[in-house]
């Protein structure tokens, strides 16, 4: 069974840079896209960023593109995301995940607030 583990949140101002990253251990997947979702207070889990297995295609969420970079190295089963230019709105816990076929792992989640 493969576990995730997110770190690299915490309290930024706006403007400010966070890096992100999820660690997994345990049983891996041969072949899985990994990413980012966010859940803001009051509102539902929404997708942040995605990149497939061998890292060449990425995907963000228009609230996001041109600010976040998500990146992996499976040489460490590590995914990274990269987040600039922080707004309060991107105020949310985040949450990584694993992917292969319609199975998916989901990380603890990880606060990040940006204050104004």
């Amino acid at each position: 069974q493969v576990q995730l583990v997110e770190s690299g949140g915490g309290l930024v101002q706006a403007g400010g840079s966070l890096r992100l990253s999820c660690a997994a251990s345990g049983r891996t997947f041969s072949r899985y896209d990994m990413g980012w979702h966010r859940q803001a207070p009051g509102k539902e889990r929404a997708f942040v960023a995605g990149i497939s297995w061998s890292g060449g295609r990425s995907y963000y969420a228009d609230s996001v593109k041109g600010r976040f970079t998500i990146s992996r190295d499976n040489a460490t089963n590590t995914v990274y995301l990269q987040m600039n230019s922080l707004k309060p709105e991107d105020t949310a816990i985040y949450y990584c995940y694993a992917q292969a076929a319609v199975t998916v792992v989901w990380g603890q989640g990880t606060q990040v607030t940006v204050s104004s």
